[in-house]
């Protein structure tokens, strides 16, 4: 009788992906948890994020995506989707069988990022895995492992949507990068359906990876087939169930740009539709007659786009109002341009930008040398779409310094082998070492930061990453500085646009102003009553039936207005002339409170 082993629980890859799983949550709380003063994120989009939970946990409705305190009556129809929502709260009700109150919430909110890191992770070991074995995986491994750590959107309580984005993402470029078989094509048209239902960032990579197996089955015929077929059913499914599962019937033939919509929708199922049907009944031509096939589906989508959303064929927030632009957007850090960062942070262009640049040359010089073009050039595309996004706003470098990983991760693995089969020759090493130190992110950053602030730390150059002040949201924001307004009877407050936010999760309160595009009338209704005399805000404030001003000086919109018009409201009040319709409030330290006398 022949005796065989016993199989093995997890397989190499599974116990691979888990041992730098492990390292990486570990890392992240070690650098993270002892300074965190907060169990939310930084961001203004995690604040937002928790508040639209707990309305949700509340019984607010799952079409109902209504933000009710913010802006001008009735409220403000968030961009946002529930599929983030719903796991969030699934998971604080889950924390809720252990823990009480807040510490369901604080657990919750620390488990979801970190859980995120898996995917992210166990995507990039089989990518490695299949492109070049247990080494490339390893580096691959690595290289994921530093990105995680040294992004700010895996940390506990990064609740927005940017880190399951990511992980979609990679699941998208590894399947088309890789070409494995029809089951991974079909779950990579449902991560497709998934980041389209998601948020509008990643439309231009869904795009771009659309794009890629369309031309991988032209090229290839009937060897690609059966992946295309499963990629774009899974797509068109897939995004009709997100489609029904999270729009309200009576919006279904709304057009909007910044979030899943008809528009968004029908292009999606249009496109994919007929690629299912071209592949179906052309996939035995010639490759001549398949190229043309695909170019007459391109000329259908671009007609439907034309005609379904032509408003959504250049930047969606373009129609905002430039003193909006001016005075709110063009302060965002994640909405500046490579141009503007070049200008006003020198230091932090090389964390944003040069491990894509190196990952786009590296593709570029494999092209130039040989080798399987058509898997450098896959790469070398989706570098260069996210890297064309990143130059228009910085927040695409999220995805272009991820998507890097992949030729970065090869040529680190190609230089290692050099080494080691010519040891005593310095080229090859030099080579290897070079690579290995400049491929990522982090070490730019870390470069960087030392060059403009000294030794640097993880939470240096993470900051880099921030959209909005975290500063003044310190000391004028926090839960501290809040609770004398929090205890308050409810009513409508006109505070800083970047303490809205905060001001939505610690108190009850409406708010007229949050750093969000849709509400535009009442950021506006806000910077106006900030920069009209004290006797034009009074009709402002009475109008918009505001109770109560929260007054920060030390912000960087305060202080912008101020300068703007010395003699309007909040120059005013921060020289301490406080006008006789304003009353006073027991404020904390920071930040004032002004309650509006009614009748005058």
């Amino acid at each position: 009788m022949t005796s065989h082993a016993p199989r093995p629980l997890f397989s190499s890859l599974t116990r691979r992906v888990l041992v730098y799983a492990l390292l990486t949550i570990g890392l992240i709380c070690l650098v993270t948890l002892p300074s965190q003063r907060d169990y939310v994120g930084g961001d203004n989009d995690d604040a937002m994020r928790l508040v639209e939970v707990r309305d949700y946990l509340a019984g607010q409705g799952w079409f109902d995506l209504m933000q009710y305190r913010l802006g001008l009556p009735p409220g403000i129809l968030m961009h946002w989707s529930r599929l983030i929502d719903w796991p969030i709260a699934t998971l604080i009700r889950l924390c809720g069988l252990f823990f009480r109150g807040e510490q369901a919430e604080a657990v919750a909110l620390a488990l979801w990022p970190l859980l995120l890191t898996l995917p992210v992770l166990a995507t990039f070991a089989y990518a490695g895995e299949r492109l070049g074995g247990r080494v490339t995986s390893h580096v691959m491994l690595l290289l994921t492992l530093l990105y995680l750590v040294s992004s700010n959107r895996f940390l506990p309580g990064a609740i927005d949507h940017h880190n399951a984005q990511i992980g979609l993402v990679a699941i998208m470029a590894a399947v088309v990068v890789t070409r494995p078989g029809w089951m991974a094509y079909g779950v990579a048209g449902v991560a497709a359906a998934l980041a389209l239902g998601i948020g509008a960032e990643t439309t231009p990579l869904v795009a771009v990876v659309c794009a890629l197996v369309a031309l991988q089955w032209a090229l290839a015929g009937r060897a690609m087939q059966g992946q295309a077929m499963a990629f774009s059913l899974a797509l068109s499914l897939g995004v009709t169930a997100v489609f029904i599962g999270t729009i309200p019937a009576e919006r279904y033939m709304t057009v909007t740009c910044d979030a899943l919509s008809f528009g968004f929708y029908g292009l999606a199922t249009l496109g994919a539709g007929l690629l299912f049907l071209g592949v179906l009944a052309t996939s035995g031509l010639s490759r001549g007659l398949r190229l043309a096939v695909l170019a007459l589906i391109g000329l259908a989508c671009a007609a439907a786009a034309k005609l379904i959303a032509p408003q959504c064929l250049g930047n969606p927030l373009a129609e905002l109002d430039p003193m909006l632009v001016k005075l709110w957007l063009d302060k965002v850090g994640e909405a500046r341009s490579f141009w503007v960062v070049a200008q006003s942070e020198p230091e932090a262009l090389a964390a944003f930008y040069a491990s894509g640049l190196l990952a786009l040359c590296a593709t570029a010089f494999n092209l130039w040398r040989g080798g399987d073009r058509e898997r450098q050039a896959t790469m070398g595309l989706l570098v260069l779409a996210s890297f064309a996004v990143a130059l228009v706003q910085v927040r695409g470098t999220m995805f272009s310094n991820l998507l890097a990983i992949l030729p970065l991760g090869m040529l680190i693995a190609d230089l290692r082998q050099r080494h080691r089969l010519a040891p005593q020759r310095p080229g090859p090493a030099l080579a290897f070492v070079l690579a290995t130190l400049t491929a990522p992110s982090a070490g730019w950053a870390m470069m960087g930061s030392l060059w403009s602030n000294g030794w640097p730390t993880l939470q240096s150059f993470r900051a880099a990453e921030n959209a909005s002040p975290a500063a003044s949201r310190e000391s004028c924001f926090s839960r501290e500085a809040l609770a004398p307004l929090a205890a308050l009877a409810p009513t409508t407050v006109v505070a800083d646009i970047d303490g809205g936010s905060p001001i939505l999760r610690f108190t009850p309160h409406r708010v007229l102003a949050a750093p969000y595009h849709r509400n535009q009338r009442g950021m506006l209704t806000e910077l106006y009553i900030g920069l009209s005399t004290p006797d034009d805000a009074r009709a402002l404030l009475r109008g918009a039936d505001v109770g109560i001003i929260a007054f920060c000086h030390t912000s960087v919109l305060t202080e912008d207005l101020a300068a703007l018009k010395p003699d309007g409201l909040y120059a005013q009040l921060t020289k301490g002339n406080v006008p006789d319709y304003l009353q006073p409030l027991p404020s904390a330290e920071g930040l004032k409170l002004y309650a509006v006398k009614t009748g005058q």
